[in-house]
């Protein structure tokens, strides 16, 4: 009933990009990467696509268990435009274009990579539910022996260092979202009551990039002194470390209605 709870709440906060992107496009692409039992994409499906001329589905996991079992269940109620993909988030085969990709709890650095395919396959929308953040953490206990001075004391303590990793490294998911041109919100999910891991972060494509955004990130990257995988796969570098490494750039495609200084529309 929790992650009922969870999912339905998602589902009424993913219903604009839903609507944007099946009224600008005739066959919608939606992946749910990391989708587990697909819970998240069965409803999204009978609520937006089953009963829609066209778009599609494609659940991606890494257990082929609960693939097959989705499969089976998707055969059961005809969905027939659901498709499923055994593969883990990184080395997934992902269509040329994404139209929405959502993540809810993706483990650690599965959520980056959900977000770098989101990036590359030009998405216009982005929803992800980080969870479970250790790789930031484990950076910051390596740079603690290090570093002298105030900002050390907020990762001094164990707990403060989990705490604190967690949230510095969905601050840095938003903002790389941003440097590549994407409108972000972040706000809770649903109650604390029902998930620990709560944090909603909500992008939308409005421009090909953002230069101000970018240079925040890579300011923040080099007076924490971590580099988290997103910030990696994508080329970005602190700031001082010297040129970017030329990352892949998102596909042009059509911007949303209130976007401005974008991509060129698709033909």
């Amino acid at each position: 009933m929790r992650k009922l709870k969870q999912v339905n709440h998602l589902v009424g906060l993913l219903r604009p990009a839903m609507e944007d992107v099946q009224s600008r496009h005739a066959n919608p692409v939606v992946v749910d990467a990391g989708s587990g039992n697909a819970y998240l994409g069965f409803v999204v499906y009978e609520l937006f696509l089953k009963d829609a001329a066209g778009g599609e589905l494609l659940s991606i996991e890494g257990r082929p268990d609960l693939t097959e079992r989705a499969k089976g269940r998707a055969e059961r109620l005809h969905f027939d435009r659901m498709r499923f993909q055994t593969a883990h988030i990184d080395a997934a085969q992902y269509p040329e274009r994404i139209h929405l990709l959502m993540a809810l709890h993706a483990c650690d650095t599965a959520t980056d990579d959900a977000l770098v395919a989101a990036i590359r396959h030009g998405a216009d929308h982005v929803a992800v539910v980080p969870c479970c953040q250790a790789e930031v953490a484990a950076q910051l206990k390596e740079k603690k022996a290090k570093q002298a001075g105030a900002m050390a004391l907020l990762f001094q303590h164990p707990w403060h260092r989990r705490e604190f990793g967690s949230h510095l490294t969905n601050v840095i998911r938003a903002l790389t979202l941003e440097a590549f041109g994407y409108q972000v919100t972040v706000t809770e999910l649903t109650g604390w009551e029902h998930s620990l891991k709560n944090e909603l972060i909500l992008g939308r494509r409005v421009h090909r990039d953002n230069r101000r955004a970018r240079l925040q990130l890579q300011a923040l990257l080099a007076e924490t002194g971590v580099q988290p995988r997103l910030t990696r796969l994508l080329g970005v570098t602190p700031a001082g470390a010297g040129a970017d490494v030329e990352a892949e750039p998102p596909p042009a495609s059509e911007p949303g209605p209130d976007a401005a200084s974008v991509a060129p529309p698709e033909p």
